[in-house]
């Protein structure tokens, strides 16, 4: 089976501080299953190293309906960056037929079920990333390790 794997949590340096999120639960999965790393943000034309980001005003649903935002602390929208590698994040997945992804928590575009809140305080609440939000719009399963 092919699953999406968030690069960061297969060793790449694609972070936001540029380092990475090893998982060697994800990495392991290479025994049974095909993996496709993927980074949404660096995917959406953002930069590594870059400035960290948090959804103002909801969660990746919110973005995608247009009622809420990603900004960095200093207030600059990345919401089309994000927008973008979620939309590449899908094709990806539809492309290679994968039906289940492994994406890193609490991240803007990656984070199931847990994101931070937006005030960069470390406070997290309910709620999806953008990519998340988009792969479960379609369909796609989505497994959250850190």
């Amino acid at each position: 089976m092919k699953i999406l794997v968030s690069a960061c949590l297969l060793g790449v340096n694609c972070r936001y501080d540029g380092g990475n999120s090893r998982n060697e639960n994800a990495i392991k999965r290479q025994q049974t299953d095909e993996l496709v790393p993927v980074c949404p943000e660096e995917a959406g034309g953002l930069p590594t190293p870059r400035p960290p980001v948090e959804i103002v005003g909801g969660d990746g649903n919110d973005v995608l309906d247009g009622k809420a935002k990603v900004v960095t602390a200093g207030g600059e929208d990345k919401t089309e960056e994000f927008l973008k590698g979620a939309r590449h994040a899908l094709a990806l997945a539809q492309s290679q037929g994968a039906t289940c992804v492994i994406l890193k928590a609490k991240s803007p575009s990656c984070g199931c079920g847990t994101i931070y809140d937006g005030s960069f305080s470390g406070t997290l609440i309910s709620g999806d990333g953008v990519t998340t939000a988009l792969l479960k719009r379609h369909g796609i399963e989505v497994i959250s390790t850190d």
